[in-house]
């Protein structure tokens, strides 16, 4: 597999936020939104093998592993190191862009599907791969990142057009993660439940390097 890096943080986004997690970035991804604040992810990284990572990984405390990216799905082996790890006893957070088909991992109790979808400001809406939605649980997030009230209204019609509060957990999160102002008053005045999603990490680390990478 061709790695960034891996490192040990806590959870910044979603439903899992604050708990101690260790991440997996794997190289490579297929798209180029406008606010992407790993751009470092987008080059080939280190070829590791499966059995190497998982090495690696048991060397930390904690159950939760995050495979993320780039786009973590691109690669053929994705699939066999979720399935090893999940057959260890690791919860795993699958964070995906929302363009590549996710049914070819299977959907299990010890997996968190992460999955976004794109808005305008990100220059990359038309790459969605919107049968995604379908495949959703109630443990699943969906999350929109939210640069302007262009980008909040077209995520409000998505919410209604799949029927999203049924199947899953909705996020927003402003661009940057961490002004939410205007969205706040925007979900406020059109009572929308959605759970406002900002980026702890931002908060936490004064340098995004900061985490304690093991490899």
């Amino acid at each position: 597999m061709n790695i960034i890096e891996t490192f040990l943080s806590i959870q910044g986004e979603g439903i899992h936020a604050g708990l101690p997690t260790y991440f997996v970035r794997l190289a490579g991804c297929n798209l180029r939104c406008s606010y992407c604040d790993t751009k470092y992810s987008y080059g080939q990284g280190k070829k590791k093998t499966v059995t190497q990572i998982i090495s690696v990984i048991k060397k930390q405390p904690f159950q939760f592993i995050c495979i993320t990216g780039g786009e973590p799905l691109l690669q053929n082996e994705t699939k066999e190191l979720i399935t090893k790890l999940t057959q260890i006893g690791y919860q795993i957070d699958i964070e995906t862009n929302g363009s590549v088909p996710i049914d070819q991992v299977e959907n299990s109790s010890q997996i968190l599907f992460s999955l976004d979808i794109k808005c305008p400001s990100s220059g990359m809406t038309k790459s969605m791969h919107y049968e995604n939605l379908k495949l959703l649980q109630k443990k699943d997030q969906v999350k929109f990142i939210i640069g302007d009230k262009r980008d909040y209204d077209f995520s409000k019609n998505v919410i209604k057009k799949y029927k999203l509060f049924e199947k899953t957990n909705v996020i927003f999160t402003p661009t940057g993660g961490t002004e939410a102002d205007h969205l706040v008053r925007w979900i406020l005045k059109d009572k929308l439940a959605v759970r406002i999603g900002l980026q702890l990490h931002k908060f936490i680390w004064k340098s995004e390097r900061e985490e304690l990478n093991l490899i």
